[in-house]
């Protein structure tokens, strides 16, 4: 069996978990701190801005939760028998799983800044965003951020 996904009993409603990463943020020098909402009432996204050496910096966390639930989904027949199975594939688990691996990872991230193995804006880098909106990440995956060649 594959290693459980992380945070996947957690019962921390995924609305805590926003506020939880928007202090976070807002501790480790973010300007500002928003969070983007689907129609529904469901966070999607923390957005924030940062000062780096370039001036400030936009970026944007999503919670991928659709992603999440797939995995839960495929993984609820292998969990442990005191694991409501029906809950763990429920879309709100998902949300809740989805945001508690966003705090995680945060959470890892501003280690590295702390002992100075990265600063914040480095490790943020993929999730910045340009002024079209799309973050350096999905300009490098769409081949529209110019990058040298890997010499060999």
């Amino acid at each position: 069996m594959a290693q459980a996904l992380l945070n996947y009993t957690t019962t921390v409603p995924a609305r805590r978990t926003v506020g939880e990463i928007q202090a976070t943020l807002a501790d480790a020098g973010a300007r500002s701190v928003l969070v983007d909402y689907l129609e529904d009432g469901r966070a999607a996204a923390v957005a924030f801005v940062l000062s780096t050496p370039l001036g400030r910096r936009s970026f944007r966390l999503p919670a991928d939760v659709a992603a999440v639930a797939k995995v839960l989904a495929r993984d609820a027949d292998q969990v442990k028998a005191h694991v409501n199975r029906r809950q763990l594939a429920s879309m709100e688990q998902a949300e809740r799983v989805a945001w508690r691996i966003l705090k995680d990872w945060l959470e890892a991230q501003l280690a590295l800044v702390r002992v100075d193995l990265a600063s914040l804006d480095q490790v943020m880098l993929p999730y910045m965003l340009g002024d079209d909106g799309r973050t350096v990440y999905d300009l490098y995956r769409d081949h529209q951020l110019a990058l040298p060649e890997a010499s060999t």
